[in-house]
């Protein structure tokens, strides 16, 4: 369900505006009304930019850490936190420009190094002296040794199927003379080149280190960003304002929970602001904040996937809610799947007890209401992590065979019933939905439906008591025909009404067999998980040596690799149709509209 809100508004004198906002911001439980919307500001384009530059900051810093090793972190500096965008920046241009050095540098190695080590003072000497020094790479069958005896070519290396060779005349051009492109080489020596190299290594390590040890002060950058987000939502909050009396007067809309009403009237009896407090108009774009009991509270964030519902609907999230639970069960079917999903989230939740935040705590124990959810379910076809526990001859197996034991045929027909029973129940919803968004009089075409399908589907299972379309059965639908073709668009000509329940019939009757077909998809999953978990069992014992010690190795190996695949992917799809039942299948009998925005309190 939906916590009932209550509308402030808020008039405060313009120079005592700033404190009030403060004093709001203190308080922690207004929505500001409009504060969501997307704001063309220069301010706030520059806040964000800069909150943008902090969160990329902080990914880069957090590469830079080493999870294996123990952290000591510097404590938080808001003003240090702001300038580390820039410090890495200066940071990274600086190892991006020694990397660039070094690329050359290594590029330049690479041609020096079959020449050998020379220092190039030499060769420039002999220059001086009138001597040209021409260097040439040819492939191996393209060397002519002539040249040995016409120009002084000399061999200085063979590999890789080519020949370095350089001509030591005192003749210009002899590229063109032997028909070849001359090789420039670097004007530094190959031992200086390494040691470049090794000082260009260097320093990329020593602005690396600078990097990691930046990495200390995430908490500053977390601080940094903090107050960035919290001057958006201010500057926000500011730009909502409504001016009155020539500025004099500033007026301020918003939202809270009805429970906490004493709680804000109390705090603002001593402010320095006038405010009143209202109920919610029809036309009122009301924030959303759900207020569940506590299992229906553990699906939330499946509800919030699809879409939050608009303050005027019914929350379906208690309604779906054991749905999707059994719907999980059967979708995986598995009791060692349902056993295991059980203790790792019990586990995690006790041995991770000081870490969890309240949305993992809230995830873990959803996650052992489904394990839970599975294991019963599993008992229905008695598999184990592929086994079937009714093979066995114990008696308490026996006696659960006979008692709880449902084969293909009935897994199948149950999915059926099951889709039958949600979406007859989406109906009743959408009869409860019209009721509080229009009146009761948009309901009764749907009560029409409800009561046409329940009592058909009455007469197909007790012919003897009822039969179908019999007297009794056509006295009853005889006042649903009624509501279903004459009533369903209140206010209307009767013709025109007859003509859209003629339509409505139509896709009652297309849509309503799509519907019930899509939840064979829960035996189908079962069924398919549990065949793959005998066929990882099989695989586990025909490939298992014939070997005392080898063989229990090799089976466990491929049953824990398997069964691992396998829960996986089942999982997944224990999760993924189920969500789709419900968003397509029950959201849509129960005429789900959607759209509204959550509460989110203007705070610190």
């Amino acid at each position: 369900m939906l916590a009932k809100m209550k509308k402030f508004t808020f008039l405060a004198y313009h120079k005592d505006y700033e404190v009030f906002l403060q004093d709001l911001r203190e308080l922690g439980l207004i929505h500001v009304d409009g504060a969501d919307r997307a704001i063309e500001d220069d301010e706030l384009n520059q806040y964000f930019l800069t909150l943008k530059q902090l969160r990329e900051s902080k990914k880069i810093l957090q590469r830079q850490l080493d999870k294996k090793e123990e952290i000591t972190y510097n404590k938080a500096d808001l003003e240090l936190g702001k300038t580390i965008p820039e410090k890495i920046d200066t940071i990274q241009t600086q190892i991006s420009t020694y990397n660039q050095k070094l690329q050359v540098s290594i590029k330049e190695r690479d041609t020096l190094k079959p020449w050998g080590d020379f220092e190039p003072e030499s060769i420039d000497r002999l220059k001086q002296a009138g001597y040209n020094i021409t260097f040439f790479i040819v492939s191996d069958n393209q060397y002519d040794p002539e040249w040995e005896a016409l120009y002084n070519a000399i061999v200085i290396n063979r590999e890789t199927s080519r020949t370095y060779f350089i001509t030591v005349t005192k003749e210009s051009n002899i590229a063109d003379k032997i028909n070849l492109e001359a090789i420039k080489m670097p004007d530094v020596s190959l031992t200086k080149l390494n040691l470049l190299i090794q000082e260009l290594r260097e320093k990329v390590e020593e602005q690396g280190a600078k990097l990691k040890e930046l990495a200390k002060d995430i908490l500053s950058l977390d601080a940094a960003t903090t107050d960035f987000e919290q001057k958006i939502k201010y500057t926000k909050v500011k730009r909502t304002t409504t001016s009155l009396a020539d500025d004099k007067l500033m007026m301020l809309q918003g939202w809270a929970p009805e429970d906490n009403e004493k709680e804000i009237t109390n705090y603002l009896e001593s402010k320095a602001v006038y405010y009143q407090v209202s109920k919610p108009l029809p036309e009122d774009d009301v924030p959303i904040k759900f207020k569940n009991n506590k299992f229906a509270r553990l699906f939330e964030p499946i509800a919030e996937l699809y879409m939050l519902p608009k303050y005027n609907e019914i929350d379906l999230t208690p309604y779906f809610a054991p749905f999707f639970m059994f719907f999980f069960g059967l979708s995986l079917g598995d009791i060692g799947y349902g056993c295991f999903l059980l203790i790792a989230a019990s586990l995690a939740k006790i041995f991770m007890k000081g870490k969890l935040n309240m949305s993992m705590k809230g995830i873990l124990s959803l996650v052992q209401v489904l394990g839970a959810s599975t294991m019963i379910a599993g008992m229905l076809t008695g598999g184990f992590f592929g086994f079937s526990i009714y093979e066995l001859k114990w008696p308490i197996a026996q006696a659960l065979k006979d008692k709880v034991f449902f084969d293909n045929n009935k897994m199948f027909t149950l999915s059926l019933v099951l889709g039958v029973i949600q979406i007859l129940f989406g109906m009743v919803m959408k009869v409860a939905n019209r009721i509080k968004q229009q009146g009761f009089m948009y309901a009764l075409s749907t009560i029409g439906w409800l009561v046409f399908l329940i009592s058909c589907i009455v007469a197909a299972l007790l012919p003897n008591v009822m039969p179908l379309f019999g007297t009794v059965h056509l006295i009853i639908i005889a006042p649903a025909v009624i509501l279903i073709f004459f009533l369903n668009s209140p206010g209307k000509n009767p013709f025109l009404n007859l003509g859209l329940g003629l339509w409505d019939t139509y896709n009652m009757a297309t849509g309503l067999l799509g519907d019930v077909l899509s939840y064979v998809r829960l035996f189908a999953l079962g069924l398919s998980g549990g065949i793959l978990a005998s066929v990882f069992n099989s695989l586990a014992a025909g490939m298992s040596p014939d070997n005392a010690i080898v063989k229990p190795i090799v089976y466990v190996l491929i049953f824990l690799i398997g069964h691992a695949i396998n829960m996986f992917m089942n999982v997944l799809g224990a999760i993924v149709h189920p969500v789709r039942l419900t968003f397509v299948e029950f959201y849509n009998n129960a005429e789900f509209e959607g759209g509204g925005k959550k509460y989110n309190p203007f705070s610190n």
